[in-house]
């Protein structure tokens, strides 16, 4: 199956899912316009490459500057999607990168986190150089 990867715009983040791996990345802001839309198909691709996985560890690495409520909703959707796995025994780790002076990014983790059962999630504070 071949990668995922999709260029970040002002409006979308950047997608790069390694199909070998196991690593996925999405970093940026999310608030297109249609945000169902541009989801869509990055949940449907996870759903058809969780099925050929055969690697011992996912690892999910996000880095949000700012996402809609839209794109909240499709995080937990990829989310739920990800906690089922882990419930059937798959290890699933979901990194939340924050950047130590946004609080809304940390909380949004935090609601995420309570969320979720099987998974392990990471928030994880990314501090500026």
């Amino acid at each position: 199956m071949d990668h995922l990867i999709i260029e970040g715009t002002k409006s979308s983040p950047h997608v790069h899912f390694d199909a070998d791996t196991g690593v996925l990345e999405i970093r940026g802001k999310s608030y297109p316009a249609n945000a169902a839309q541009f989801y869509t198909p990055i949940l449907g691709w996870v759903e058809e490459w969780l099925g050929k996985f055969t690697a011992r560890q996912i690892t999910l690495n996000l880095e949000m500057i700012y996402l809609n409520s839209s794109s909240s909703k499709a995080f937990l959707n990829l989310f739920s999607i990800l906690d089922r796995h882990a419930e059937s025994g798959q290890e699933v780790v979901i990194n939340w990168g924050y950047h130590e002076e946004d609080e809304t990014a940390l909380e949004c983790g935090k609601e995420f986190m309570e969320d979720l059962e099987a998974v392990n999630f990471n928030l994880v504070r990314i501090t500026e150089r």
